[in-house]
């Protein structure tokens, strides 16, 4: 696996970069040599946070931890990651007794030419209309209706935009990028 490490207000010293590449290499076997892990350190006042993506044919494996120390948050981004990885293995066994190889899973493209059983089925379509409001408002109706996502044209730009309810309480927007 190849580490692309990248810091904000903070500067990344040899002993972390030691630390995330020896955490993460316990990871390897399940990614090919070539496979890319975006590793992103921040600090913002005594919050240590790491940010983990890695990529693969399947989709995205992400992990993000804050802490008092980055070595605990490095170390808790490892054990997320891994815990994915074990979920979505055990997954892939259920539904195939006999599945082919968890590393094989994401590194080959026969995977993507997998059953009809590994396809995901939408159950459920829904359409309404999408009425132009500012971001803030958007956020009020997501909140009335007790979802965690809200689809809306705003007002401003007149784009489809969605805001979302962050892990923190916070609240997020999804703009689209043509």
């Amino acid at each position: 696996m190849r580490y692309t490490i990248t810091g904000r207000n903070i500067e990344i010293t040899d002993g972390l970069k030691k630390a995330v590449e020896e955490k993460l290499h316990k990871l390897e076997k399940y990614f090919t040599a070539d496979t890319e892990a975006r590793i992103t350190l921040s600090v913002q006042k005594d919050a240590h946070k790491i940010e983990a993506t890695i990529p693969t044919k399947q989709g995205l494996i992400r992990a993000e931890e804050v802490s008092q120390d980055m070595y605990v948050s490095i170390d808790k981004v490892q054990d997320i990651i891994e815990k994915q990885i074990k979920k979505f293995k055990n997954k892939l066994i259920d539904k195939k007794q006999a599945a082919m190889s968890f590393s094989d899973f994401f590194i080959n493209d026969e995977a993507a030419d997998a059953d009809d059983e590994d396809e995901i089925k939408i159950v459920k379509t829904k359409r309404f209309s999408v009425k132009p409001m500012d971001p803030e408002e958007a956020c009020l109706q997501m909140e009335l209706l007790g979802h965690d996502f809200y689809v809306f044209r705003n007002a401003i730009t007149d784009d489809i935009c969605v805001v979302y309810k962050r892990k923190d309480g916070k609240y997020g927007i999804i703009e689209p990028k043509v």
